[in-house]
């Protein structure tokens, strides 16, 4: 029987795939690289950039700049909490929502998700 995860139990990480950069008024830049066919093309035919940057608002990079792949989630909503005070509430219904955007985008990982069978057949 498996126990239920609390994703507040999850220790995230960033990707190495998706370097990372703080521009000059201290936001966090995502580094994403233009792939495939298309990109290749328009690169080449229309001057698209190689790479794309996502830059993060002021809350989203102080979470960013906490996730270390030590810290819980838990531990980074004190962070944010202890940062922004009532400006981050609803604190957990907020940022849960945001790792996950970010563990979607594959931005980041989770240090210590329990594995489905399903997830390690992918592997």
């Amino acid at each position: 029987m498996r126990s239920k995860e609390n994703f507040l139990d999850y220790i995230p990480r960033h990707n190495i795939l998706f370097p990372f950069q703080e521009n000059e008024e201290g936001l966090v830049e995502v580094q994403i690289e233009n792939k495939g066919v298309w990109n290749r093309i328009l690169q080449h035919f229309a001057n698209k950039p190689r790479y794309t940057y996502i830059t993060l608002e002021g809350m989203g990079s102080f979470i960013w700049k906490n996730i270390d792949g030590v810290r819980t989630v838990y531990e980074i909503g004190q962070m944010v909490k202890d940062e922004y005070g009532k400006d981050a509430e609803p604190l957990y219904e907020r940022l849960c929502p945001y790792i996950q955007k970010l563990h979607q985008m594959r931005f980041i990982v989770y240090e210590n998700k329990m594995k489905k069978k399903s997830d390690i057949l992918k592997a």
